[in-house]
């Protein structure tokens, strides 16, 4: 498969975490890894705790996976009075605030919340310091000159990473007349190569991208609908 190490069918961490380079050059952590056919299903640790909230995974082809490395516990200091640092809130929203940041980024460019929370796990799986080999940096994955054209001054900072990917994404449904599908693919492969090939380019990583956010946000919407009809 190219790469070292064996997966487990279950890989339960107690303490600690694991960190997992992807062969697309992203990085993140996970608490445990589990097998689901030919996919690794990798379970990502809300605030840091060695626990995974069993909805909060990211699927990825086996042979995705190049590097695991184990994360050591570090040890918290003996103190009568614990102050969470500025860097561990920045990094670690809660459900309920990443749910308020999407929605009123969602509110501010008429973009659907549950759009944008799909692009966010397409493109980081939540991890908020997610960096791709090609440098692109948080949640919605911006890069360095896109994140500056939309005033985005810390791509790591949560609330600027998706106020900034939600302003670019509004400029690709504007440019593509609300065509979801050529939106998304500009947003993964840039307007040049939609624009070059008329349509959803012959890449397969962003007709793969396209299909996931768009399976993703289907799924949304139908949990929705079930949860409203009990």
């Amino acid at each position: 498969m190219g790469f070292g190490l064996v997966l487990t069918a279950v890989c339960p961490l107690a303490r600690g975490a694991e960190h997992v380079t992807l062969r697309n050059g992203f990085e993140l952590d996970c608490v445990r890894r589990e097998m689901v056919g030919d996919k690794v299903r990798l379970y990502l640790a809300d605030k840091g705790v060695a626990a995974a909230d069993d909805t909060n995974y990211l699927e990825v082809a086996a042979d995705a996976v190049v590097r695991v490395e184990t994360v050591p516990d570090v040890p918290e200091p003996v103190s009568a009075v614990k102050v969470p640092s500025p860097t561990a809130v920045m990094t670690a929203p809660t459900k309920e605030e990443m749910h308020e940041m999407l929605a009123h980024a969602g509110a501010a460019h008429h973009i659907d919340e549950d759009l944008l929370a799909s692009v966010v796990r397409a493109e980081s799986g939540g991890q908020v310091r997610a960096v791709s080999r090609t440098g692109a940096q948080g949640l919605m994955q911006l890069m360095p000159g896109t994140a500056s054209a939309m005033g985005v001054e810390d791509a790591f900072r949560p609330e600027q990473n998706i106020a900034g990917g939600t302003a670019y994404l509004d400029e690709l449904l504007t440019r593509y007349r609300d065509n979801v599908a050529l939106a998304l693919a500009a947003y993964n492969a840039g307007p040049g190569a939609v624009d070059k090939y008329h349509g959803v380019p012959p890449y397969r990583e962003t007709r793969e991208y396209v299909a996931r956010v768009i399976r993703e946000f289907n799924r949304r919407k139908q949990m929705a609908l079930m949860a409203q009809a009990k």
